[in-house]
């Protein structure tokens, strides 16, 4: 069974608290492969290479097919799968999420580290922004000059995005819709351009929407 929607990340976020002087930077960031959350992972590494702990969490794949975590250091149990909790409970995947520490000489006890990571991870979260990826359509479209007005006019109304706009003997452009739009979204745009709007399918991708 396809999937036709998933929650992620809508760009990289960074963000920090300090909780009894240990200063806590939680970032975030898409990520589409293991390599890509890895990737962050190094470039978090060598940006802060004076920090002790590194704990992160990733989810890769619309299914939750890979899931990993570490706490690097930290007493087990206390930062990467807290922070691994909290990206699931948002129903989060295909991204990571560091949070680095630096120590700040006082001891959070067990509780308060699952408290402090958790709160890490929720504000980068936050920074970066939860988009819904839906399963959309994509039509080529042209449409002669005389028509574009009313046919931008038209998609003002209509659920659907444009990409790739281009003027060049006629107006082109790809249109995108949600599967359930498209046959609407497409009789509309005829009827606001006399039926002179020409389209071709063009495929899937997933993209953002709003809810």
């Amino acid at each position: 069974m396809s999937i036709e929607s998933y929650r992620t990340l809508a760009g990289p976020g960074r963000d920090e608290v300090v909780i009894q002087k240990s200063r806590f930077i939680g970032q975030a960031w898409p990520c589409a492969t293991e390599e890509d959350a890895l990737a962050c992972l190094r470039q978090v590494r060598e940006q802060t290479r004076d920090a002790k702990h590194h704990c992160y969490a990733y989810i890769i794949g619309q299914n939750e097919g890979i899931l990993r975590y570490s706490d690097d250091g930290e007493p087990g149990g206390t930062a990467g799968m807290p922070m691994l909790s909290l990206m699931r409970s948002e129903h989060l995947v295909n991204c990571c999420c560091v949070v680095t520490r630096y120590f700040g000489g006082i001891l959070l006890g067990t509780g308060g580290l699952v408290r402090a990571y958790t709160q890490g991870c929720r504000i980068a979260l936050d920074a970066a922004g939860i988009v819904r990826m839906e399963r959309t359509c994509m039509d080529l479209c042209e449409v002669p000059y005389g028509y574009w007005d009313s046919v931008q006019y038209m998609l003002g109304k209509l659920p659907a995005k444009t990409e790739d706009l281009s003027f060049g003997a006629a107006v082109s452009f790809t249109l995108l819709t949600r599967a359930l739009d498209r046959e609407r979204v497409l009789r509309e745009l005829a009827q606001a351009s006399a039926r002179q709007l020409e389209s071709l399918e063009g495929g899937e991708k997933f993209a953002p929407w709003e809810d």
